[in-house]
C-alpha cells in the first residue's frame, strides 16, 4: 500500500501532466476558434451578446402582478393617536397583547 507522501507526490505529477494537456488543448481549440473566425468573417463583437443597461422594455401585453392593489380597510385603531392598522404584516408596538380593546367595530 502507498503511504501518504507517495500518494502527494504522484497527486503533483498528475496536476503538472493535467495542467500541460490542457494548455496544449486549449492551443488548439484557440487556434480552430481563430481559424472558423476568419472563414466567416466575425469579430469578438458577433460572438459577445450586447449588453443593455436599465430595464428590458415593458411587453404588450397587461401584466397581473402591474396591476394596482387596493389598500385595505384598517381593522385596528389607537384611540390615542388615531393610528390604525390593517391587521396585515408586523404588528404595530401599541397594538400590545389584547387586540380586542383596538378593533374597530364594522358598520
Amino acid at each position: 500500500m502507498a503511504t501518504y507522501k507517495q500518494l502527494l507526490a504522484e497527486k503533483e505529477k498528475l496536476e503538472t501532466q493535467l495542467a500541460e494537456v490542457r494548455q496544449s488543448e486549449v492551443a488548439g481549440v484557440i487556434e480552430k476558434i481563430q481559424a472558423l473566425m476568419a472563414e466567416y468573417e466575425l469579430t469578438v463583437d458577433d460572438l459577445v451578446p450586447k449588453r443593455r443597461r436599465g430595464r428590458p422594455a415593458a411587453s404588450d401585453k397587461p401584466k397581473a402582478a402591474a396591476k394596482e392593489k387596493a389598500s385595505l380597510p384598517p381593522k385596528y385603531m389607537d384611540a390615542k393617536t388615531g393610528a390604525t392598522w390593517t391587521g396585515r404584516g408586523r404588528a404595530p408596538a401599541w397594538l400590545g397583547k389584547n387586540r380586542d380593546k383596538f378593533l374597530i367595530a364594522e358598520a
